[in-house]
């Protein structure tokens, strides 16, 4: 794959391409003003659609698609709308509670609709892996847990911590395949917690096995009596701000020869990105850290293995996400969004569109997910 990072001596006096920590002063604050008003632009199209103009998904994609590799492999740094998107935060997590409101506190029938909500496999709002010949989205999801089963190199008999574990089906598929693993979600999300609550009481349900301890709250105050074998991590870090700071936490909860997993959507850019409507509307400070910056960041935990998983599987599992929310329409339109539902679909779909579109560009090389197999450093 060819990058921008050729003749960087050039670049460095260059606006928009290339690496932002090695611009001069002046093509720093160009390229500020030049990805200030792309993101003004975008914002205008997204809030145009929101708020009513009719605007067919082939055109909508046609746009997407003809912008998307000529940012990503040309003018990369227009992809960071703010400051705080290219440094780490002095905090491990920015918005949150506004992140649990606006994302992950949503009615959970749509959610089950969109995301699926099967046996073994619950509500996963991260990617599948198609790459291995899945047929839909819950094979895709059980390839992509497989997967990390494998990385990460679980054994029956460990004690895994899972921070961020959404609505535990990662706990819930593993446990299923090993009878003598013990798991601990940590979670900030009410609703989330509560939905794992109901399957905890479900004969069915392997989070009722008594192998399955959920803790509601943040990584900040979290604390355990006991070290893991295991931590893993998916799809959470694109809502931790500070890297150094979560990176210490987590080693304090690891065994002294444990091994963390770290999965996450990332960008093979030089530098990391956001977007002005995800932050608006969907991930309130939310950032995709470039492929680089987690293995940048060895001091308490450091990384001994990684991987891209490309961007077609996300593309794919989009895809699949908005199709399902499109057929659920009739089931899910009279529930409670806090804000009119007409609004509240046009703000998905874009969101869906937009996103899916944007991790398939590129055949996929640029935006996908990376994977961290980390210890102690």
């Amino acid at each position: 794959m060819t990058t921008t990072r050729a003749f960087p001596s050039i670049q460095n006096h260059l606006p928009i391409v290339g690496d932002m920590n090695l611009k001069t002063p002046l093509a720093y604050k160009a390229t500020r003003f030049m990805a200030g008003a792309f993101n003004v632009t975008q914002m205008a199209l997204a809030e145009a659609y929101i708020n009513g103009l009719e605007i067919p998904d082939d055109i909508l994609r046609s746009l997407f698609n003809a912008s998307m590799p000529v940012l990503f492999k040309h003018c990369p740094s227009l992809l960071a709308p703010y400051e705080w998107v290219l440094q780490e935060s002095d905090r491990l997590a920015e918005s949150s509670r506004e992140l649990m409101k606006i994302q992950y506190d949503l009615p959970q029938a749509m959610l089950n609709q969109m995301l699926g909500d099967w046996k073994v496999i619950y509500p996963k709002y991260s990617t599948g892996f198609w790459e291995n010949g899945a047929v839909d989205l819950e094979e895709s999801q059980m390839h992509m847990l497989d997967q990390v089963i494998e990385r990460l190199e679980i054994v029956d008999g460990d004690n895994i911590l899972d921070f961020g574990c959404g609505w535990g089906c990662v706990a819930n598929y593993i446990m299923s395949k090993f009878p003598n693993v013990r798991f601990t979600g940590l979670n900030l999300s009410h609703q989330q917690c509560e939905y794992m609550r109901h399957k905890m009481q479900d004969p069915e349900s392997y989070l009722s096995s008594g192998r399955f301890t959920l803790h509601e709250g943040d990584l900040n105050e979290a604390q355990f009596d006991e070290k893991f074998d295991k931590i893993l991590s998916i799809g959470v870090f694109c809502h931790v701000g500070n890297l150094t700071n979560a990176f210490q936490k987590l080693s304090s909860f690891l065994k002294h020869d444990g091994k963390t997993f770290i999965h996450i959507f990332t960008a093979r850019i030089p530098n990391n990105m956001s977007s002005g409507f995800t932050h608006k509307y969907i991930f309130p400070h939310g950032r995709y850290w470039n492929y680089d910056a987690i293995p940048n960041h060895n001091r308490d935990l450091k990384t001994i293995n990684r991987w891209y998983m490309n961007g077609k599987n996300y593309h794919k599992t989009f895809a699949a996400w908005l199709q399902r929310f499109d057929d659920s329409q009739e089931m899910v339109k009279s529930l409670d969004y806090g804000m009119d539902y007409a609004k509240f679909r046009r703000i998905w779909r874009f969101y869906l569109m937009y996103l899916g579109t944007a991790i398939g560009s590129c055949d996929g090389e640029y935006n996908g997910n990376g994977q961290y197999l980390m210890v102690h450093a």
